[in-house]
Formats: structure tokens, C-alpha cells, sequence
């Protein structure tokens, strides 16, 4: 693409893609809030580490206040909890017939959309493993899906460019015309990763822990039954098939997905979550409510119960407050609403 790509979060997964697009020959421009992770990409460019590729790329970097112009592609790249006050700052730099891809996990799409409008929303589904590691510094861990698709479903001339885009970063990139079933699969996903990340454990073991399996099915299948009452049909990534997790899926199903799930994440070198990083090593707050209040809050306008993804937010917030700390334990008390008992 002959203008600057614009990556708005120049954390994991933006760090990525942008290293990416550098590599493949686009122009790139990094925004990002941390001063120092800006100054270091400035100084000595960014690098990645990981068994994927090692590089150092250049591209220069500003903070949120200092951007100019007005582009025609940003990808938003923050977390899920700060999407709306990204979206706020580069909303003025959004070009006319520019748009905003949501490179994040969530259903940030939804929030994009009341600021830019759905018109200039690109949906977008992310599954690769990375960590920002320390200013200046991203590991890209792991191969994962990648997948664009207008908000509608249209195949238009300007998805299909973007989805060749996309093809720079991973070859397998997959243009679709059902992106809410990506990313409403990604939140049955998401809803078992939150819950690994309140142990020490990594999500490999908590997966395969036969005493966790129970309160993690009951914890997925409330994700699936909000997303059937949506009327979303969710779709299947690397390994993982969140039908299994319908109100009317069977025991070998949901068996077959655990253990793939299992498999995929042993191939992975990273072992433990971005939420477990957040919670662990960097003490700060998590993308909890942000990605998993909106399955409450879907689920409470369809009449649909959901005590374990309230009860998890509730632990997470414990924790992000050191009122809890990271156990094992913390499942058995999860566990206890699954019988009646809410903690």
C-alpha cells in the first residue's frame, strides 16, 4: 500500500502486524501511549524476538497527541479497555473514506462503530501469540489465525485488498464473510483463558486438569448459549470449535475440544496468557470487563444466565486489586456457583 499503514497500539499484536507489513515492504507509522516504548522505537527501532522471526524494524513512532494528518487505514491495536479513548484520540486522523481495522480481542467492532461509523469499521480476528516484553521489545511466539471480514459481510474491493494485507503478516490469512461468528467463538475462547489466568498454572495444564474441566465446560457453554440466543453462528480456529460449547453440543464433542485445545496450546512457547501476564508480572488491570461484561450484558437482554462469567469478572477484580491471589483454588471457588452456591 503506497500510504503509511497506521497501527494505532504498538504493543503485541500491533507490534506485530506492523513488524510485519515492515518486512513485507509497507510503510508503517507506530502510535503508541507509552512514552518510553515510543522513545525506544524512535532510538533503535522496534524488535522482535521469538522463534517466528527476529528482526528490528524502523518506522517512526509518536504518542497519541503528537500524530498529524489524516490517514486512510488504522489499525487499533490497545486493549479492549482503552478502546474508547483510542478511538476518541485518532478519530480526528481518520480520513474520509478511511477505515478502522480492530486488530484486538473483544467485540470492539460495536465501539468503533458508534465513534467512525460502521461504515469505516473493518472487523478483524487475531489468534497468534505474542507478549510485549519491555520498551522497544515484542515476542512473537506463536503462529495463530488471522482473519478480516466487513462488518455485513460483504465482500467488497476494499476487503479483498485488505485481506491481501493480511496475507503479508500470515499467508493464511482467511477473508470472511461471518466475522461476528470469529469473534463471538473468540469470547468461548477468551471466557476459558480468563479463567487459566487466576491460576499460577499454565493454560496447557488448567485445560488438561480433569478437576478444572467441569467448572471450564459450564463456563464455555454460557458464552455459547448467549451467542446461539444472538443468533450467531460461531466459526472454528486453530484447533478450536466453540459449536462445542453449544447448549446442544455432546460430551465427545466438548472432549475433542479440550483436547485439542490442549495440543494447540503445548505446540505454543508461550504458555501462559497476555490476562496472566497482566495479572502476574505487569500488576495492572486486565481486559476482564471489557471482554466479558458484554456477554453478561448480551445475555441479561436475551434472558440468559451467566453466574460463572459475572463470578469470574469478580475474581479477576479481586485479583487486580490484591484482595486474592493467583491459585488453583480460585477455580474450586468458581466451581462453587456451578452448585448453586455462589461465592
Amino acid at each position: 500500500m503506497s500510504a503509511p499503514i497506521v497501527i494505532w497500539g504498538a504493543g503485541a499484536i500491533g507490534g506485530t502486524l506492523g513488524a510485519a507489513f515492515l518486512r513485507a515492504g509497507h510503510a508503517v507509522i507506530f502510535v503508541d501511549s507509552d512514552p518510553a516504548h515510543v522513545a525506544a522505537i524512535n532510538a533503535g527501532g522496534l524488535r522482535i524476538d521469538g522463534p517466528i522471526f527476529q528482526d528490528v524494524v524502523r518506522a517512526p513512532a509518536f504518542l497519541p497527541q503528537d500524530v498529524t494528518g489524516r490517514h486512510a487505514l488504522i489499525f487499533l491495536c490497545v486493549k479492549a479497555l482503552h478502546t474508547e479513548a483510542a478511538v476518541a484520540a485518532l478519530a480526528p486522523h481518520l480520513a474520509e473514506d478511511g477505515v478502522v481495522v480492530s486488530a484486538q480481542n473483544g467485540l470492539n467492532e460495536l465501539v468503533i462503530a458508534k465513534v467512525v461509523g460502521a461504515a469505516r469499521t473493518i472487523g478483524c480476528f487475531v489468534n497468534f501469540g505474542a507478549d510485549y516484553l519491555e520498551p522497544g521489545l515484542v515476542h512473537y511466539s506463536g503462529h495463530g489465525a488471522a482473519v478480516i471480514g466487513e462488518l455485513d459481510g460483504a465482500i467488497t474491493p476494499r476487503i479483498r485488498t485488505l485481506h491481501r494485507l493480511m496475507q503479508d503478516f500470515d499467508p493464511k490469512a482467511v477473508l470472511t464473510q461471518n466475522i461476528w461468528g470469529y469473534l463471538w467463538g473468540k469470547l468461548v475462547y477468551g471466557a476459558l483463558l480468563f479463567a487459566t489466568a487466576v491460576t499460577n498454572d499454565s493454560i496447557a495444564d488448567v485445560l488438561d486438569n480433569p478437576k478444572a474441566r467441569a467448572v471450564l465446560t459450564r463456563l464455555g457453554q454460557e458464552t455459547g448459549a448467549v451467542a446461539a440466543a444472538e443468533g450467531i453462528r460461531t466459526e472454528a480456529f486453530d484447533g478450536f470449535d466453540p459449536a462445542a460449547f453449544r447448549p446442544d453440543a455432546a460430551q465427545s464433542a466438548i472432549d475433542k475440544s479440550f483436547a485439542d485445545m490442549v495440543a494447540h496450546n503445548r505446540r505454543s512457547t508461550k504458555s501462559h496468557s497476555g490476562i496472566w501476564r497482566d495479572l502476574a508480572v505487569r500488576k495492572r488491570k486486565t481486559e476482564v470487563v471489557a471482554q466479558l461484561g458484554p456477554i453478561v450484558e448480551t445475555a441479561r437482554r436475551h434472558g440468559v444466565p451467566t453466574p460463572l462469567t459475572a463470578r469470574l469478572i469478580s475474581l479477576i477484580q479481586q485479583i487486580e486489586s490484591g484482595q486474592r491471589v493467583l491459585s488453583l483454588e480460585n477455580l474450586d471457588d468458581l466451581a462453587k456457583v456451578t452448585q448453586g452456591n455462589p461465592a
